[in-house]
């Protein structure tokens, strides 16, 4: 085992955890946001979950291949073994749902800043784009949550 496998290992775990943390905490401050249907709490939260997806995510999101790849090097393991082709299959479906979501994000924050503005009611555009948002968000956190099992079990798949 080489020199380098601690410190990859654990920047690959922090990187997972930033990358877990971050989306379970933005669901979670989002949902409770919007149900209060107050356009200035949504816009306010919508600020900071723009702000803090755009600070943590990027990162993380590089970091885990890099991460990844060097701990495979280290382990002398082929990059073709199941578990590790899963979990890269699953890691590009949480990339496709994460990504739409990021300009859904910056349009939800517009749009309830404009409807706190005008002191206005939420309007349908944000509902649908809530709808949307939230669909995306349950294919990324079982594909996050496939992806540690298979780091943690390393299963033969086929």
């Amino acid at each position: 085992m080489s020199e380098y496998y601690l410190p990859l290992k654990f920047l690959h775990i922090l990187g997972a955890a930033v990358l877990f943390g971050t989306g379970v905490g933005i669901a979670y401050f989002m949902w409770m946001a919007h149900r209060t249907r107050n356009a200035a709490a949504v816009a306010a939260t919508a600020r900071v979950v723009v702000l803090a997806d755009a600070l943590f995510t990027p990162t993380a999101v590089m970091v885990q291949p890099v991460t990844g790849y060097g701990l495979v090097l280290a382990l002398g393991r082929p990059l073709t073994e199941p578990w590790i082709l899963a979990s890269l299959v699953l890691y590009v479906l949480v990339g496709c749902c994460w990504l739409p979501v990021i300009r859904i994000q910056v349009r939800m924050r517009d749009l309830a800043a404009d409807a706190a503005r005008y002191e206005v009611p939420l309007p349908p555009r944000y509902h649908r784009l809530f709808r949307i948002w939230f669909r995306l968000g349950w294919p990324a956190f079982a594909g996050m949550i496939a992806i540690f099992a298979l780091m943690v079990w390393k299963p033969a798949l086929w």
